[in-house]
């Protein structure tokens, strides 16, 4: 036994070292070798790059970590045997910056061990451009990385692939901005989608393509068109060299469908399309891909009256139009629902002649006049000015209210203008064109107060016509306030004193009724001097008198 101890080499077996070991078996997870201690040790395969390589009997250097474990075997590995004997030889030819290639062996936290000839860490943020989520795609896998930083006190290294992508994106970024033109057409993949386009990555240089020019067509979203990691073909619309910018064009790469445009939509022609779009002033209607015309709200119906697309037209639903006219260079095309049926507009004039006696509803009052509906959708306007041929109308409803049935003479037709002038005062005969007739100076009058002014009284006589009693001629005693003698609806009686037809206004005297003509010859020169001083014309009264 002492023998064979004093032949051992056991007592020259250093832990920490690397020794000689005899490959004496060789399993399917492990290898067993011999370095000469008290009993044999075993090496895991997996590090071994290639375990049908090794041979029994065949010597290898083996690092010996632990002489004997509980069980009195040693603790062997072959991978740090390699790693110290590459550890100087890494030193004398690796250094910060330097390109090295490596073998990924495992997953750690926070990311992978890299064999280069000794283990090094691989930070996952130095993985890639963006940081993967699964890192088990990359062990077992061969790269070169880029050497960022060496301890030797503490023996570890720290390199990154992303530095050595993102290098060789510049250099092809360069060349790429070199080489690229506007009208190329590139592959690329697309990096990113915003809500106003996607970055493509030209293999080293990210291009925009916006999403006004993704389509010919409307699009509501860039995802529409494109997805991340989606390979398109690209064309190139414009270079910036100096701020390395390219901007990407997709609907480019097809033709464009507004070439030709009006040969195939001619105007008058009748078209078929899709409303894809519903806005306050009109419908979108796509005719083709990315060929779109508009139908303002306006040509949507002849009579009806639209206050919104919505009302009569639904997103999706398909419909009949006429081209109106095109605008090539805008892109633009003017669309009619309405022109595919006759216009009731061109009847108009047949159906309702300047001078015929009409009878409709009263639709709407405006400060100015009251339409009336003669038919559905065919309107006529009385103006207040021919609402009377004796009053001041300020406001139609004076004398109209809304839904009122009444008759009506047209006046004028422009069909054109989809306008009809009524009026109703032309029913009746214009009493002022008879006016001597009716009263003559010096007729003595009755009448009914109908409204109270600071100049006057106006009094309502027959044939609708008003007499104007100005407060001078109220009585013999001066009157301060004329509410203080008169009021509306008390019945008067007075005297013509004045008639004037070009102003179609009446004087009227209360104090005068029992005038003799002398006396009235007196009064009627004393009225017209207080016209002349104080009065304008009977419709200034009349505006003051609504105030």
């Amino acid at each position: 036994m002492e023998e064979l101890l004093a032949e051992s080499s056991f007592d020259k077996l250093i832990e920490g070292a690397v020794v000689m070991g005899t490959i004496t078996e060789i399993r399917d997870n492990e290898v067993i070798i011999d370095i000469g201690a008290k009993a044999e040790g075993a090496v895991t395969a997996s590090e071994f790059i290639d375990v049908g390589e090794l041979q029994i009997g065949s010597e290898i250097e083996i690092y010996l970590e632990k002489l004997e474990d509980r069980e009195g075997n040693p603790i062997l590995s072959y991978d740090k045997a390699e790693q110290k004997k590459n550890w100087e030889k890494i030193l004398s030819k690796c250094e910060e910056g330097s390109i090295v290639s490596g073998r990924v062996k495992a997953k750690v936290k926070g990311g992978l061990i890299v064999n280069i000839g000794v283990d090094s860490f691989l930070p996952a943020s130095q993985i890639d451009i963006q940081p993967p989520k699964n890192l088990d795609q990359y062990v077992g896998q061969t790269y070169d990385f880029k050497v960022l930083k060496i301890n030797q006190d503490r023996r570890n290294i720290v390199v990154s692939r992303r530095e050595l992508i993102e290098e060789q994106r510049i250099n092809k970024r360069r060349k790429l901005l070199d080489e690229v033109k506007p009208g190329d057409v590139r592959r690329g993949v697309v990096k990113n989608i915003t809500d106003y386009g996607a970055f493509i990555d030209l293999d080293g240089l990210d291009g925009l393509l916006h999403i006004t020019d993704m389509s010919w067509g409307r699009i509501a979203h860039p995802s529409e068109m494109v997805k991340v990691g989606e390979e398109i073909s690209i064309m190139i619309i414009e270079v910036d060299r100096d701020r390395e910018r390219v901007s990407l064009g997709l609907k480019q790469t097809t033709p464009n469908p507004w070439e030709g445009i009006d040969k195939r939509y001619p105007v008058a022609a009748q078209v078929r399309g899709k409303v894809v779009n519903l806005v306050p002033y009109g419908a979108f209607i796509e005719l083709e891909e990315g060929v779109e015309g508009l139908v303002h709200v306006t040509e949507l119906s002849w009579t009806k009256r639209v206050n919104k697309p919505g009302d009569m037209l639904n997103v999706g639903e398909e419909i009949d139009a006429v081209v109106l006219g095109i605008q090539k260079d805008e892109q633009k095309i003017s669309l009619s629902v309405r022109q595919l049926d006759p216009n009731p507009w061109d009847m108009v004039k047949h159906n309702y002649p300047a001078g015929a006696r009409v009878r409709g509803k009263v639709r709407n009052l405006t400060s100015y006049g009251a339409f009336v509906e003669l038919e559905a959708g065919i309107d006529g306007m009385i103006h207040v000015s021919d609402m009377s041929w004796t009053r001041k109308i300020n406001h139609p409803s004076e004398v109209l209210n809304k839904g009122d049935e009444i008759d009506t003479i047209v006046l004028e037709v422009v069909s054109d203008k989809q306008r009809i002038s009524l009026g109703m005062k032309q029913l009746l005969t214009d009493p002022w064109s008879e006016i001597d007739s009716h009263y003559k100076i010096g007729n003595v009058v009755a009448g009914k107060v109908g409204k109270l002014t600071s100049y006057g009284a106006f009094i309502e006589l027959e044939h609708g016509i008003d007499g104007l009693v100005h407060i001078s001629q109220i009585s013999e005693d001066r009157v301060e306030k004329i509410k203080d003698v008169l009021e509306v609806g008390q019945d008067v009686t007075a005297r013509v004193i004045k008639i004037d037809r070009d102003e179609r206004r009446i004087g009227l005297s209360i104090k005068a009724a029992h005038y003799d003509p002398e006396q009235l010859a007196v009064e009627t020169a004393a009225f017209e001097q207080v016209e002349r001083d104080e009065l304008t014309s009977l419709g200034d009264i009349l505006d003051e008198a609504t105030k």
